[in-house]
């Protein structure tokens, strides 16, 4: 799959999600989780959150890769 946008505004995390990087005007570093859904040809968001350490917490990873396995078995 090719992505129109990469380093440094989007990165793959890991079993097919990627995250896309902003921020907001406040200076707060926004996080969007989001996967590519082929059957859809779609983006779906997973997971949407403010960063607070230089590191993605393992939690929202888990959250978001748990979201992609329930879309998957729902569509």
């Amino acid at each position: 799959m090719a992505h129109p946008v990469g380093p440094p505004l989007c990165r793959p995390l890991e079993a097919g999600i990627w995250e896309v990087r902003t921020s907001l005007p406040s200076r707060k570093e926004v996080r969007l989780i989001c996967c590519h859904n082929g059957a859809l040809d779609a983006i779906i968001v997973l997971h949407a959150f403010v960063k607070k350490r230089q590191k993605t917490d393992r939690a929202d990873i888990d959250l978001a890769l748990r979201r992609k396995k329930e879309f998957e078995q729902e569509h």
